[in-house]
């Protein structure tokens, strides 16, 4: 079946259609629900998976505190880098926090491919940097940023993944996001909600004002979307 007419994920769809076609015979199309645990901290990694319109959540787990999210993966990217860098053990936990749709592939079908593929390996590397970018502006947006300007754009990063308005989030994983308590996510969630930006009941969250959501985030939304929505390269240079 052509790439167009199939899910598609950013790190797959920038492939020659050649390449793409030998990658989708390792490849099978999986349905990821909400609340899965796709990886657990510091265990082996069996799968790699191509989101194309869900989301799951990178939380790093520190003893005596709440997890903390620290990244999210969707269609702009993949699960398993550690494995593009020799390492089998995930650092971090992965949730998913978008139910949709994702590309699987073992493991060991993936180390072959990546070792025979060197446009697939650019792009991973690329990938790489993009998310050591996303996880410094986390790391200074967690220090720096309001609590209700970093929700803010939490949720615009969420929206992007799931291409949707319309998103699924308990306080729990609110708070898991901010690294904040309750009522921390009670009083960022109400504030926004007053402005109209968002509408929220019982763990569902809808975006009503997109524009006006990105006005009340932090600038470390607009820094990420800006390096995420570089176009892929489609030839391998040497």
């Amino acid at each position: 079946m052509p790439l167009a007419h199939q899910a598609v994920n950013n790190l797959l769809a920038a492939l020659p259609l050649n390449d793409y076609q030998r990658v989708l015979a390792s490849l099978e199309p999986v349905t990821l629900h909400f609340g899965d645990v796709l990886y657990q901290f510091d265990k082996p990694i069996h799968h790699v998976y191509f989101p194309t319109n869900s989301q799951v959540s990178l939380l790093t787990l520190t003893e005596g505190h709440q997890a903390l999210v620290v990244s999210m993966v969707g269609h702009e990217g993949m699960l398993g880098i550690p494995l593009a860098l020799g390492v089998n053990d995930s650092p971090v936990c992965a949730l998913v926090q978008g139910a949709g749709m994702a590309w699987r592939m073992t493991s060991e079908h993936f180390h072959d491919e990546f070792q025979l593929n060197l446009l697939l390996q650019r792009n991973v590397h690329r990938y790489i940097h993009e998310l050591m970018v996303e996880l410094a502006q986390t790391a200074a947006c967690n220090r720096f940023h309001h609590v209700e300007a970093r929700l803010a754009r939490w949720l615009l990063m969420m929206r992007d993944r799931v291409r949707s308005n319309k998103l699924h989030l308990t306080q729990d994983l609110l708070g898991h996001m901010l690294g904040v308590r309750r009522v921390g996510v009670t009083q960022a969630a109400g504030a926004l909600r007053e402005r109209k930006l968002i509408s929220y009941s019982r763990g569902e969250i809808s975006i009503l004002d997109g524009p006006g959501l990105e006005a009340a985030a932090c600038s470390c939304y607009r820094i990420n979307k800006c390096i995420h929505d570089q176009p892929q390269p489609k030839t391998c240079v040497g």
